[in-house]
């Protein structure tokens, strides 16, 4: 059903396809094209300004939601749709001749202001919902952007008062979904109590980066991978995800969580899951997930002695940022001992991958902004070339300058006969020129449209990774072990590339992959 002169999400998708822009056709269900009510709770936080109404507006201007959708946004404050446009707009980027699409756009918008605890604000909620076309019976997307202490008074108000009486009702939760295994569970048990798993979406927006996507396909859809991708012919996985910034003003908030909660838990270990895991039946989204917790049940919890944490200090040489610690922060306390940055080793202890170790290293402040998953092959037995040849790597760079390349010895060109690093390279910029690869957030909102959960956690999933992190965590919260002081714009501490030297990773420093586009 086509309204209003919005195309459908078929005609919608071979339009974008027409003019070069990337096609997301949902892995597993068509989509509803119905009335949709999205509700967004914490409209006026920095998430939703920042990213989930510029997302909204994407793919309602793309055409990609059903034709009659409306979106209402609440929060405690007392604004107007007028105030929440005007927050958002700027990161809409917004292109010539979109002016009409916009107002369209805002016509759909309404704002509700209401304490989160309240039955009565709900209420008013519900009575709202029910003033849209569609009414009751229209699908309903609640988006919790909100910190989880508040979690249980909405769920339970909004199971009480907004669900749908004839459509669908989903749920979107953003992380953190608790701070160890034991909250994690309240908070899951809460959840369960109120609504199936089929309608819950636990979001970590880097299952919706281009090559996240891409480990299945590289991994599953190439039989040349297949024999090799083991203990018998890999020695080691590095998983990095590093960030040239600090806290940014954030730093009140990341000294809950630290570094470890922020990205090791749960993006790190996302990208350890699709690499370790065995090929699932099929890509639908329990099969996927299946496989997922398989692998995450054979990982041993991580220990103290097999991880380096850091943070990090002013650099005294620079000027501005890069001048000023963790501890510089205002809204940080003077004796936080809170890690910016960590290196962990993490054993799978099954059939595949006995002995090989993953390590995953995440920080800020670091030298560079970089996130990928490095596989490093064993030596190449009975070595002809006196020990020139170094150890080949399979590298999936996830941002920025999204590629695939393999890095493998190759005849210098010239006269003499010798091996030198070199690549064999699937840069995106350079393979697909004019492609606009879709912000994660899209394709996660999409896909709960469309009603997939492939690229979403699920609950047991989620209860095995906490598992896995809780006794360092309690640790840590305990024992307050001093962190490894780095200087704002390093590498980090030195101490974590020694612990990537007993993990057996051989780090070479004789060659270093540079982007095609900066040739």
């Amino acid at each position: 059903m086509a309204s209003e002169g919005k195309p459908s999400l078929a005609v919608a998708l071979r339009a974008r396809e027409s003019v070069g822009r990337p096609t997301m056709v949902p892995t597993e269900l068509a989509m509803d094209e119905g009335r949709s009510h999205l509700v967004l709770f914490g409209a006026t936080g920095d998430l939703a300004k920042k990213k989930i109404y510029p997302t909204i507006w994407w793919l309602f201007r793309d055409g990609l939601l059903p034709p009659q959708s409306y979106f209402v946004g609440f929060a405690r404050s007392n604004l107007t749709k007028g105030d929440i446009r005007q927050r958002c707009t700027p990161y809409f980027k917004l292109q010539a001749g979109e002016d009409p699409l916009l107002e369209e756009f805002f016509q759909r918008n309404s704002y509700v202001s209401g304490e989160y605890d309240s039955p009565e604000a709900f209420s008013n909620l519900a009575k709202h919902l029910a003033s849209l076309p569609g009414g009751d019976h229209a699908n309903r997307l609640f988006y919790l952007a909100l910190p989880p202490t508040v979690f249980e008074p909405v769920t339970k108000n909004l199971h009480h008062s907004c669900m749908s009486m004839g459509g669908w009702t989903r749920i979107i939760v953003e992380k953190p979904f608790g701070h160890d295994l034991q909250s994690s569970e309240r908070l899951s048990q809460n959840l369960a109590s109120l609504f199936d798993e089929s309608q819950i979406y636990r979001i970590d927006h880097y299952l919706g980066k281009e090559m996240v996507q891409n480990l299945m396909v590289l991994r599953f859809g190439n039989r040349i991978f297949a024999p090799v991708w083991n203990r018998d012919n890999i020695s080691c996985v590095l998983i990095t995800f590093k960030e040239p910034f600090g806290t940014e003003g954030r730093g009140g908030y990341f000294d809950k969580f630290g570094i470890i909660r922020d990205v090791m838990q749960n993006h790190l270990l996302q990208l350890l899951c699709l690499v370790a895991m065995e090929r699932p039946t099929s890509t639908r989204s329990d099969d996927v997930r299946d496989e997922k917790v398989k692998v995450l049940r054979c990982v041993t919890p991580v220990c103290s002695e097999d991880v380096v944490f850091g943070q990090y200090e002013g650099d005294p040489n620079a000027h501005g940022e890069a001048s000023q610690g963790y501890r510089d922060d205002p809204t940080v306390p003077n004796d936080s001992r809170t890690p910016t940055f960590a290196t962990a080793i993490v054993h799978v202890e099954n059939e595949r991958w006995e002995g090989v170790p993953f390590v995953l290293r995440c920080g800020k402040a670091l030298n560079e902004r970089k996130a990928e998953v490095r596989l490093q092959f064993r030596d190449v037995p009975g070595d002809i070339f006196e020990r020139r040849s170094k150890r080949n790597e399979l590298v999936v760079r996830v941002q920025p300058n999204e590629a695939v390349y393999m890095k493998l010895m190759t005849k210098k060109p010239g006269m003499f006969f010798s091996p030198e690093e070199s690549e064999l390279d699937l840069t995106y910029s350079s393979r697909y020129h004019g492609v606009k690869l879709p912000d994660a957030y899209e394709r996660l909102l999409l896909d709960v449209f469309c009603g997939n959960q492939m690229h979403f956690v699920r609950s047991d999933e989620l209860r095995e990774a906490w598992r896995i992190f809780t006794p360092l965590l309690h640790w840590i919260d305990t024992e307050r072990p001093i962190p490894i002081p780095y200087t704002h714009g390093s590498r980090g501490p030195t101490q974590g590339d020694d612990l990537l030297k007993k993990a057996g990773f051989r780090y070479e420093g004789t060659y270093r992959w540079v982007s095609p586009h900066k040739l």
